[in-house]
Parts: C-alpha cells; sequence; structure tokens
C-alpha cells in the first residue's frame, strides 16, 4: 500500500521543513498546494522532495479537497503545515495502511502554545480524522473550521500517539489568527443569513470563558490555560462583531 501525505501551505517557512522532516522517511508520495506563497516555502519542500504546485485559495475547505484529489497513493494523511506525528504516531500510521479494513482512522491532536502543550481547554485530545483511503472522504464543515469525513457509511479506527500541533509562538501570533478566522467565520454566517443581537453577543462571550477554563479545566494548565480562555472568549466576541459591521454595511 503507498501512502501520499497531502499538506496546504502559504508563506510557511517557520513550519513545513518540520511536518516535511516528521513523513519524509516513510511516506511515499508527499504533496504540497500552495496558496503562491511569497517566502521559502517552496524551496523547503523542493529540497524534500515534495510533488509542489501552486492553486488559488479559495477556503481551507476547497483547497484541501483539491489537494485530495492531487495524491496518487492508497492512502492519503491529511496534515496541516504546522503539524508532524510524533514517533508513536508515525509507527502506528505505517502499520494500519497494511493490516487496515476501516476506510479511515482518528489521532489525538497535542497542541503547543507558546511554549507550553495544552492538556484542557477542551484542546486535547482533540481526535482528528486525517488518515483516509484515498477517494473515500471530502473535508466538509464551514470554513475555518472544516473536517474530514468518510463516505457512507465506512467506519474508522483509532491510532496510539499524537499528532504534535504547533500553533501559536507569541500572544501576537493567536491575535492575527483571533483577527484572521474571524473574518472568514464572520462571512461565513454573514452568507448563510445569520444574526445576532448584541446581548446575545455578551451571552456567549462569557459562556466560552465558562467552558474553557472552568468546563474543560483550562486552570490546570495554569497561565498557559487562562490565556487561552480569556482569547478564546475574546474570539468569539471579535467574530460577532465583525458579523455585526457586515449587517450594518449591507
Amino acid at each position: 500500500m503507498k501512502l501520499s501525505v497531502a499538506i496546504i501551505t502559504y508563506n510557511e517557512e517557520r513550519n513545513i521543513e518540520r511536518c516535511l522532516r516528521s513523513v519524509c522517511d516513510w511516506a511515499d508520495e508527499i504533496v504540497v498546494v500552495d496558496s503562491f506563497s511569497k517566502d521559502r516555502t517552496q524551496a523547503i519542500c523542493e529540497s524534500y522532495g515534495a510533488c509542489f504546485m501552486t492553486h488559488p485559495f479559495e477556503g481551507h475547505i476547497q483547497q484541501k479537497n483539491y489537494a485530495l484529489t492531487q495524491c496518487k497513493g492508497d492512502w492519503i494523511l491529511s496534515l496541516d503545515a504546522d503539524e508532524a506525528p510524533d514517533e508513536v504516531l508515525a509507527q502506528h500510521i505505517q502499520n494500519a495502511i497494511t493490516e487496515s479494513s476501516f476506510g479511515g482512522y482518528r489521532m489525538n491532536r497535542l497542541t503547543n502554545y507558546c511554549g507550553q502543550w495544552v492538556h484542557h481547554c477542551g484542546w486535547y485530545p482533540d481526535t482528528k480524522l486525517r488518515l483516509v483511503r484515498n477517494g473515500q472522504a471530502t473535508w466538509q464543515g464551514v470554513n475555518p473550521h472544516d473536517r474530514l469525513e468518510l463516505s457512507g457509511d465506512q467506519q474508522s479506527g483509532w491510532l496510539q500517539g499524537n499528532l504534535l500541533h504547533y500553533s501559536y509562538y507569541t500572544r501576537e501570533d493567536h491575535f492575527r489568527q483571533i483577527e484572521y478566522f474571524g473574518d472568514i467565520a464572520s462571512k461565513a454566517l454573514h452568507a448563510q443569513g445569520k444574526r445576532v443581537a448584541l446581548p446575545m453577543i455578551y451571552v456567549k462571550v462569557i459562556v466560552q470563558f465558562i467552558k474553557s477554563y472552568l468546563i474543560k479545566s483550562g486552570w490546570r494548565d495554569g497561565k498557559t490555560g487562562w490565556n487561552i480562555s480569556v482569547r478564546s472568549a475574546y474570539a468569539t466576541w471579535r467574530k460577532y462583531q465583525k458579523l455585526r459591521t457586515l449587517w450594518a454595511k449591507a
């Protein structure tokens, strides 16, 4: 059985080498679909023998689905540029594609936030379907919240190990991502005709903080858990604030 790794990129020189290094010794093919990066992303990918191609970015879901169609392997491991399987997960992936009757496999994702691994706040185990048979799954959801789903009634298995996710290096990285995802999410909600009253935004913000810090035990991650919970609540505020702005301009 042949394994392809599918990755989408845009200006990922900070992350992509770690991702490629984690799979290059055992993947049969690495397919990188890039949105016209302006940094060293292409040079790094080609140095690892990746099949590098450019494609206009129409959304995370659309771009990841396009990447799937470019893969030739029997199995596809779909990764983000800031992710890398740990050694345990890498070995189980290799075992799974030779022995499996499943249509795909789920795996736990462990996120690194400003240098600390996060085990609470609803961020772990953050189980994701990422290993699938070619042609048997598609990316779905509402941008930027994409999810890979198997077609039909196929069953998925679960693999030991962790998919390491290097999310934010600094506080500023997180706030930039909040603005970026807030733009995408608010536009998607606006396109669906969704509205939200100002009092309800306050409710959603408070609920998000309580969920992250108390219900999901963010407090157990110390200062990092507090920061994540506060910024998750702020992200909720920004998303709906941007939605109200879009309706005000309509």
